[in-house]
């Protein structure tokens, strides 16, 4: 989640999330592959950030982006978290 220099989340983030997901949902149900979906909402991300922000702070972005994939983060959306995996 990118905050703002403060470090506190904006307050619409929770709005326009859930207008992503309905979005998604539509997609899905009209039987558009799920890598399409993500590839448009991933073009149509980097193409709004383009246009409002700064490379630096798009490339911190990403590296957020990044440093969700590889700490597995992204893994328990998909898996649940370890504890829930293994029983504990």
């Amino acid at each position: 989640m990118q905050l703002d220099p403060q470090g506190v989340a904006p307050e619409d983030l929770s709005h326009a999330g859930s207008v992503v997901d309905k979005a998604i949902e539509y997609m899905i149900e009209q039987k558009i592959a799920p890598i399409s979906v993500a590839s448009a909402l991933l073009g149509g991300a980097l193409g709004l950030m383009a246009r409002s922000m700064e490379d630096r702070a798009i490339a911190n972005v990403l590296r957020s982006a990044l440093m969700s994939v590889e700490s597995g983060e992204l893994r328990e959306m998909r898996h649940g978290p370890a504890s829930d995996r293994d029983g504990l």
